[in-house]
C-alpha cells in the first residue's frame, strides 16, 4: 500500500516570504521528515554540544475584576501565579512526552516571569529556558508559556470563560549551528 502523499504539495511549495535571517528555512529543508516525507526524529549524534537558551511569550487577557481578583489573591483556588508558574516549569520539563518528535533534554534553567498589565486586564507571561546540549530548547520555553496560560484560565474559568490567550511566540533564543533569534519589537510593543 503507497504512503499517503497529502504532504506533497505542501513540501514542493516555496515560501512567498524571503527572510534576510534565515530564520524561515525551505520547506524541503525541514528536519522533521525523510527523502520519503514520513516523521522522523532528527537524529543529533553528529551535533556539538553548546549552551542553548529560548525565550517565549504570551498573554492572557480577561475581565478587570478577574485581573483584581488574582492581583489580591481573592480565587477560590489559591494563589494563581504561583501555580501557574509551577506548572509551567513541570511542562518545559515535560516537553517531549507531549510533542511527539522532541528530544527529551536535562534543562539547566526554568524561570516563568509574570508581568501584571492593569489599565489592560492582561497577565504577560514569559519563560526562559536553558541547557547544554545538541539541540535547542524553544519547544520548552514555548510549551512553558502555553501552560502556564491554560493554568490561570484553568484557575479562574469559574468567573470568567471569556478570558483569551494570545501571542505565544518565540522573542529570541541563542546557540547551535542555525545561531541566534531576535524576534524583532512591533510599534505597538515599544
Amino acid at each position: 500500500m503507497a504512503e499517503p502523499t497529502h504532504l506533497d504539495p505542501i513540501r514542493s511549495q516555496k515560501p512567498e516570504i524571503r527572510n534576510p535571517q534565515s530564520e524561515i528555512r525551505n520547506q524541503e529543508e525541514l528536519s522533521h521528515f525523510d527523502a520519503g516525507g514520513k516523521a522522523v526524529m532528527v537524529d543529533l549524534g553528529g551535533k556539538e554540544e553548546t549552551h542553548r537558551v529560548a525565550v517565549a511569550g504570551g498573554c492572557i487577557s480577561m475581565r478587570p475584576e478577574t485581573f483584581r481578583l488574582i492581583q489580591e489573591g481573592g480565587t477560590k483556588k489559591g494563589d494563581v501565579l504561583g501555580i501557574a508558574r509551577i506548572a509551567g516549569i513541570m511542562a518545559a520539563k515535560r516537553t517531549s512526552e507531549l510533542i511527539p518528535l522532541c528530544h527529551p533534554l536535562p534543562l539547566t534553567r526554568i524561570e516563568i516571569r509574570f508581568e501584571m498589565k492593569e489599565e489592560t486586564s492582561q497577565i504577560e507571561i514569559e519563560s526562559q529556558i536553558e541547557t547544554v546540549g545538541r539541540t535547542g530548547v524553544e519547544m520548552e520555553a514555548l510549551t512553558a508559556v502555553s501552560v502556564a496560560a491554560l493554568t490561570i484560565y484553568d484557575m479562574c474559568k469559574a468567573v470568567d470563560r471569556k478570558m483569551t490567550i494570545e501571542s505565544i511566540q518565540l522573542i529570541k533564543k541563542s546557540g547551535g549551528k542555525s545561531g541566534n533569534f531576535l524576534r524583532p519589537q512591533t510599534v505597538s510593543e515599544q
